[in-house]
């Protein structure tokens, strides 16, 4: 059974920032892929970024530059920095743990979320 539990949300002015963290625990499997996504209210849930086990990040245009993802491998715990947060970056923000076996079976395991409020 694999677990992710998410923490670090918060209520921070725009301009401020957030460490949001995401401990895997379980039977978790290499390489895997580690992504952040967030659902505002109303909206569809969108990816923000993701990191692979190697490294490799893939961010969304809209918080190049100010969102930073990396990861402790020895813990399974990835971390998202979030600086120059805007209103609209308000949302529940979720971490899911990928990884591909076998044929291509894919695994995806999804924590409960973190909510981050941004005040203007």
């Amino acid at each position: 059974q694999v677990q992710l539990v998410e923490s670090g949300g918060g209520l921070v002015q725009a301009g401020g920032s957030l460490r949001l963290s995401c401990a895997a625990s379980g039977d978790i499997f290499s390489p895997n892929v580690m992504t952040w996504y967030r659902q505002a209210p109303g909206k569809q849930r969108e990816l923000v970024v993701s990191i692979a086990s190697g490294g490799n990040t893939d961010y969304a245009d809209s918080v190049k530059g100010r969102f930073t993802i990396f990861r402790d491998n020895t813990k399974n715990t990835v971390y998202l920095q979030m600086n120059s947060l805007k209103p609209e970056d308000t949302a529940v923000y979720y971490c899911k743990l990928r990884w591909t076996r076998g044929w291509g079976t894919m695994y995806n395991y999804w924590g409960q979320g973190t909510q981050v409020t941004v005040s203007s």
